[in-house]
């Protein structure tokens, strides 16, 4: 958003004496010219940056200049300070803990208690209720491994448990859907790859160190492949099991069926992932139609009642 990036670099360019513009460019992955305009709009809110040309020229606040804690509305801190805390409570490091100090020096007096309000109104906890306790160990290792250029060694489950050995160059840290991933370049694959934390074993940061090469973020948004892969599946749902379905679908899809079930209009893909759903309600679900899918779930139904026959 370009209002981040406008709060960013003011605080870069309060840490630093002088920044260039393609370095800023390539800290936000923008072009020099939207920094050029970004330059513009923070010199139009009252903040004097100038510009210097040529051979270790840049940007920089005039050192006359006080900044005036008032630049910030309450609602602005507010936002700042939920974000850096929220991340800081899954990523320690005495970065994000100076870049909270810093935005705490911006706070007046006087609205300490109006901001702090305001920035406990909502509670961004990336924690899990329980699961692979590795996942934060790792993910400090893995931003360490980023600011050093490290090397990363460990061993890699794919979804069938099938485990192989990679080395990877770390180029980003992703939080998709609950989920933490890294992005890299495998080694092992010649190529970039997307990383899922909880699949990740024996996780260890090499001596080696590596040159960054060119690489692009990956692709996060599957909204519109995934709309013309999924159809829509007919099921019949107990209410005690209502508050789960809604994980995956909208009330809007739902309409009662007597008094303690529902009929539910469900997005449905045909793989693992969405019958392993469907599995996991039990019996508190029933697909009615299409035909094939009641059957696909009849069978899988049954292979699951084999695994318990004949043992006491």
């Amino acid at each position: 958003m370009k209002t981040d990036r406008l709060v960013s670099i003011i605080m870069m360019l309060l840490d630093k004496e002088r920044i260039g513009a393609q370095e800023l460019a390539d800290r936000f992955e923008v072009s020099p010219r939207t920094i050029y305009r970004d330059i513009e709009t923070i010199n139009m809110a009252g903040i004097p940056v100038r510009s210097t040309p040529g051979v270790g020229g840049g940007f920089e606040i005039m050192q006359e200049y006080k900044l005036d804690k008032n630049v910030f509305s309450a609602a602005d801190l507010s936002a700042i300070l939920m974000g850096l805390t929220s991340l800081s409570g899954m990523v320690r490091g005495n970065e994000l803990v100076n870049a909270l100090a810093k935005v705490k020096r911006f706070i007046p007096a006087d609205r300490a208690k109006e901001i702090e309000l305001k920035a406990n109104q909502i509670d961004i906890d990336l924690s899990p209720w329980m699961g692979n306790r590795n996942i934060q160990p790792y993910l400090e290792r893995v931003k360490t491994a980023l600011q050093e250029n490290r090397l990363l060694s460990f061993d890699y489950a794919d979804r069938f448990g099938n485990k192989t050995v990679r080395t990877v160059e770390p180029y980003q840290i992703v939080l998709k859907g609950s989920h933490w991933y890294f992005q890299g370049y495998c080694r092992k694959r010649e190529d970039f790859r997307l990383f899922r934390l909880s699949r990740i074993l024996n996780l260890q940061m090499t001596r080696e160190t590596f040159s960054p090469r060119d690489y692009q973020k990956p692709v996060l948004d599957f909204g519109d492949i995934l709309k013309t892969m999924q159809t829509t599946i007919k099921l019949r749902v107990q209410k005690s099991a209502m508050d789960r379905l809604l994980d995956y679908c909208t009330c809007e899809q739902a309409v009662p069926d007597g008094e303690e079930h529902y009929i539910v209009n469900f997005p449905f893909i045909e793989n693992e992932y969405y019958y392993d759903i469907l599995i996991s309600f039990g019996d508190r679900c029933e697909c009615l139609e299409p035909q094939r899918v009641r059957a696909e779930m009849k069978r899988r139904i049954q292979n699951m009642a084999a695994l318990y026959e004949g043992r006491s």
